[in-house]
């Protein structure tokens, strides 16, 4: 089991920046990869960015490249995610996953979920 807590969210107007953190801990040797995943109100999750854990290799979706930045602290096993240029659409919670295979490699399906941290966006 891992077990994943995300930190981090809040308030910020359009065009700022957040950053949030993710701490994985439990069986923390055998994650493969991790990634962040939003989900707005009313609609349903969407991936966001994964990056694996050994290599540190990237994979982002298509629309969040550019203003999101998606790194790891190895040794303190550490997941993070920075936001810039925000825009109210970014509204949503964001949460942090894992996955303990390769399978489908960095892309969904995820193993692992935080219990996710709100993100909002004014305009």
């Amino acid at each position: 089991q891992v077990q994943l807590v995300e930190s981090g969210g809040g308030l910020v107007q359009a065009g700022g920046s957040l950053a949030l953190s993710c701490a994985a801990s439990g069986r923390t040797a055998s994650t493969y990869a991790m990634g962040w995943f939003r989900q707005a109100p009313g609609k349903e999750r969407e991936f966001v960015v994964s990056i694996m854990w050994s290599g540190g290799a990237t994979y982002y979706a298509d629309s969040m490249k550019g203003r999101f930045t998606i790194s790891r602290d190895s040794a303190k096993h550490t997941l993070y995610l920075q936001m810039n240029s925000l825009k109210p659409e970014d509204t949503a919670v964001y949460y942090c996953a894992a996955k303990i295979n390769s399978i489908g490699g960095l892309r969904p399906p995820y193993d692992y979920w935080g219990q996710g941290t709100q993100v909002t966006v004014s305009s």
